[in-house]
């Protein structure tokens, strides 16, 4: 790819988010920051996830995923859920398990509750559609974006 591509792509702003899922017992989460709406009616949202990534196995499986808003003073929850252990980022955290199985984050700015409908693998990511069943905002605070992050998702394979 070209090496201006890059510098601009790596630029563009998006939302972060913890996305959680679960499949027969199995929890986890992991930052997602290439989300977006993609219809009113019915509530659609789009998130793309690579294929190497644990949660995706599991999205696939359960066809169900949580999308948390964090505010920006919840940074701290990007490092804990990029970690290796599924279980383990979930370990002092307040949670409930959604009415898809999916773990709901108690504390943060707010969030969607949401069941696949469709899936599509045009590049080296697939792109799950998903129907929102349930949503709320937690929080009036700001929402965290890659523009208060560091570092960049460019979507290496």
């Amino acid at each position: 790819m070209n090496e201006k591509w890059i510098e601009t792509l790596g630029r563009m702003t998006y939302g972060l988010y913890v996305l959680t899922t679960f499949h027969e017992g199995i929890h986890n989460g992991m930052i997602a920051s290439w989300v977006s709406q993609v219809s009113h009616n019915p509530p659609l949202i789009m998130v793309a996830v690579h294929p190497n990534r644990f949660s995706h196995r599991l999205i696939e499986k359960s066809n169900a995923f949580a999308l948390h808003l964090l505010t920006k003073d919840q940074k701290d929850l990007l490092v804990r859920f990029k970690g290796p252990d599924p279980e383990g980022k979930f370990d002092s955290l307040d949670w409930v398990a959604g009415q898809t199985g999916c773990p709901i984050l108690r504390d943060c700015a707010g969030y969607l509750e949401c069941r696949v409908t469709d899936r599509y693998a045009p590049g080296n990511h697939t792109l799950f559609i998903a129907e929102v069943l349930e949503g709320k905002v937690l929080s009036e605070e700001d929402p965290l974006n890659t523009a208060d992050y560091e570092g960049y998702y460019i979507g290496k394979d």
